[in-house]
């Protein structure tokens, strides 16, 4: 699923629906315009801390978009395994990781074409979340990553309190 909020199920409540999609199933918002001109190109929103449970449905969701994606930069506080390499799909994608605490994923189409997304952490709330994708997307958002998720109400990326809930 990209470019839209999680999808509304019928039945379930607010807090239910992030759980509801299914692990590995990317909820994605990217900017819509060619300029480019906010800090943030999109953001991404996670189930878990499972690296190889939710890096896959981001890149095929991101080469969908954007074409062929060949690195991606990580928070390595962030995640509960640190691989340097994943194939997905027929390609293999080069993961670099660092304890950089910015609260964003950076993706490399190509050689040198970056996108930087900011990561809204699992537990978030669904208004949280769907706030903090919306300020990330609007094309003249001049905030960083760890400011919309204090302005949203949502905890850092990579503190303890936030560590293996899903």
């Amino acid at each position: 699923m990209s470019d839209s909020d999680p999808p509304r199920v019928p039945g379930l409540l607010p807090d239910a629906v992030h759980k509801a999609v299914r692990p590995g199933t990317a909820v994605l918002r990217l900017e819509t315009t060619h300029e480019r001109q906010g800090i943030l190109d999109g953001a991404w929103w996670p189930r878990s801390r499972d690296i190889g449970t939710e890096l896959p449905g981001l890149i095929n969701a991101l080469t969908e978009h954007l074409g062929p994606v060949t690195r991606v930069g990580l928070d390595s506080g962030a995640w509960e395994d640190a691989p340097t390499r994943m194939t997905v799909g027929d390609r293999v994608v080069h993961l670099d990781f660092s304890p950089v605490g910015d609260d964003t994923v950076l993706i490399t189409r190509g050689d040198q074409d970056h996108f930087s997304l900011l990561v809204v952490p699992p537990h978030a709330t669904p208004d949280a979340a769907r706030a903090a994708m919306a300020a990330a997307v609007h094309a003249d958002n001049l905030a960083e990553a760890e400011q919309i998720l204090i302005d949203t109400g949502t905890d850092r990326v990579g503190t303890g309190a936030d560590r293996g809930n899903p």
